[in-house]
């Protein structure tokens, strides 16, 4: 399973194998199937709440992302994925030098 990413400016494309999916839901319509299928193909899942929660019950593998980030929830669960090892994995820019290091050093 790949997914196609553009750079930040220029034509380059890439495709890079999707290993790992953030999934939070309030409507957990249509969820489970999806979760089945990136399962399948070898992404591993994190989740959140009562998102994780419904995957589990469904006999799906679900990571915390408290677990993964190594930080508690705070503000009443509102905060759970505002953390660098989740921001950075979105935001950085793959092929500049200095974000691939940082990516490293974060895991």
């Amino acid at each position: 399973m790949a997914h196609i990413l553009s750079a930040v400016s220029g034509d380059i494309t890439d495709v890079v194998k999707v290993e790992r999916a953030l999934i939070s839901v309030s409507d957990k319509s249509g969820i489970v199937e999806l979760c089945t299928y990136l399962s399948s193909q070898g992404v591993e899942l994190l989740s959140t709440g009562g998102t994780a929660k419904k995957l589990r019950e469904e006999g799906l593998t679900v990571i915390d992302v408290s677990e993964y980030t190594q930080s508690a929830e705070c503000l009443d669960g509102r905060v759970k994925t505002l953390h660098p090892k989740v921001h950075g994995g979105l935001l950085a820019v793959r092929g500049n030098e200095q974000h691939e290091k940082d990516m490293a050093a974060l895991g």
